[in-house]
Parts: structure tokens; C-alpha cells; sequence
């Protein structure tokens, strides 16, 4: 569905500071997939996510959405089939508007059709959605959701996402700012919506657990590479101390490698 060719982003080009944080990134996205993508800090996760985003235009490469080249396309354009959740909850919502009103922006993103209006009608189909997160918020429509918990602004963010019906959906450590109860009920929803609405799914975590029980397929990334590319049955029956070993072995192949091309 979307492929990323020969991706390369360098930050300060030609100058003393100049720094490569994405490095030759081949990746194909399917429809269906549910990528989690870990890495250590620096490892150029959110660079890529910035890039699939279009908050950044790479240095080199391509980006395919089908057939079509998006490579150019602008963040604002993207954003009307790429949809993205941060880390922090409050940035999926607007804090000072009524939640029956940030679920009508939304919602009116995701929709092909005729103009419509908010009404008696949106409004009970808003509560029906809201039902599914089982936090009472289908009583509180007028509610401004600066009045909320960060657990229900982030639930609520992961809704409106499914509603806007993303051809992508990029989950940028979406639920480390959470504690663990929220943050449990986070991934379950997430779970729960990807499976429902065959949600094709990113997910950045530094959560190990969360990487090995949550996707299809799993994606690790040093130095702005993609190391590993796990597929569906392959990552069933994987552990931490596997990947703990496969990722110190393909370290081991480098330094190797750059003795031989020192000498």
C-alpha cells in the first residue's frame, strides 16, 4: 500500500553538523500489516515516521502510496488518509472545544460524502462510538475535553483516528506517557479498533512486551537503518532474549566489517 524506496534524510547537509538519520530505508507497508518498530533513542524511528508523515521531505527516495508518488506531497494533504497519535494525549485533541465537536471535526475528515451537520442523529451515533471505550464519555458530549483524563483524551484521540478511517495509522509511543492501568486499556483499544476495522497500523514502542504481543510484524531500527523485518510467524513464537541476540549479532557483523574496510 505505501513503500518507502531508497529513503535517505540528512539533516544539515554539507555543513560541519551534517547528519544522516535515515540511511538507504526500503519498506513496503500492506494493507492489513501491524508494524510495531523499535529501536534505541537516535535510532531514527521518529525521523521515519516524520517522513511517512510528510512533515519531512527526504533528502533522497521515494514514497509510493499504490502507485502514486507522494514523495512531494505536503503534511496537511497526507493527513487526510495518514492518520498519527503522539505520545502526549493532549495533543490528539483540541482541550478547548466540547468533545462532540472534536468528534464532528473528525469525523467530517474521514467522510466522502455530502456536506453534514451535526444534529440529533450524529450526536447518537457519536455516543454509540464512545460506548466501545467504556468510559462513560457518551454522557458527556457538551463537555469541554480539557476536562478529561490524559487515559480518556488518549482513548478518545485513538477513536477519532479510527473514525477519520486512515489508510495508515502511525502510533508514535502512544501510550508512554500513561500509567500502566490506562496505558493497557490504550492497547487494548488499539487491538481491539486494528482487528475490527482491519486497520493497517505502525506502532513506535520501547516497550519489549508490548512489541512482541502486539502486531503482525516487527520492524528494528539502529542508526537509521532497518536491522530486522520480522514477519507474522516468525514474531509468534519470538522472544526478548532472541531479538537481544539477533540485534548483538548484527552489531558484531559491522564492527567486522569496518575493521576490514580500515585495513
Amino acid at each position: 500500500m505505501i513503500s518507502l524506496e531508497n529513503i535517505r534524510m540528512t539533516f544539515a547537509e554539507g555543513t560541519p553538523d551534517e547528519n544522516t538519520a535515515l540511511k538507504n530505508i526500503n519498506l513496503n507497508i500492506n494493507t492489513g500489516d501491524f508494524i510495531t518498530v523499535i529501536g534505541s533513542n537516535g535510532a531514527g524511528k521518529s525521523t521515519l515516521y516524520n517522513v511517512i508523515a510528510g512533515t519531512l521531505s527526504p533528502s533522497e527516495g521515494k514514497i509510493y502510496l499504490g502507485e502514486k508518488d507522494i514523495t512531494k506531497e505536503k503534511e496537511h494533504v497526507r493527513a487526510h488518509y495518514i492518520g498519527r497519535i503522539f505520545q502526549n494525549p493532549l495533543l490528539g485533541t483540541a482541550g478547548k472545544m466540547s468533545l462532540e465537536d472534536n468528534m464532528m471535526i473528525c469525523y467530517k475528515k474521514g467522510y466522502k460524502g455530502l456536506k453534514i451537520s451535526l444534529n440529533n442523529k450524529m450526536r447518537d451515533y457519536f455516543k454509540s462510538r464512545l460506548e466501545v471505550l467504556d468510559m462513560g464519555l457518551e454522557n458527556r458530549l457538551h463537555d469541554n475535553v480539557e476536562l478529561f483524563s490524559g487515559g480518556q483524551r488518549q482513548a478518545l484521540t485513538l477513536l477519532m483516528a479510527v473514525m477519520s478511517k486512515p489508510s495508515l495509522l502511525l502510533l508514535d509511543e502512544h501510550t508512554a506517557a500513561l500509567d500502566p492501568h490506562n496505558a493497557e486499556i490504550i492497547m487494548n483499544l488499539t487491538r481491539k479498533f486494528a482487528n475490527d476495522y482491519n486497520l493497517t497500523v505502525m506502532m513506535i514502542t520501547h516497550n519489549m512486551n508490548h512489541a512482541l504481543e502486539y502486531g503482525s510484524r516487527l520492524c528494528m531500527m539502529d542508526g537509521g537503518e532497518i536491522i530486522l523485518d520480522i514477519g507474522a510467524e516468525e514474531k509468534a513464537h519470538l522472544t526478548m532474549t532472541e531479538i537481544i541476540s539477533r540485534f548483538k549479532n548484527i552489531k558484531k557483523k559491522e564492527i567486522v566489517s569496518d575493521q576490514i574496510l580500515l585495513q
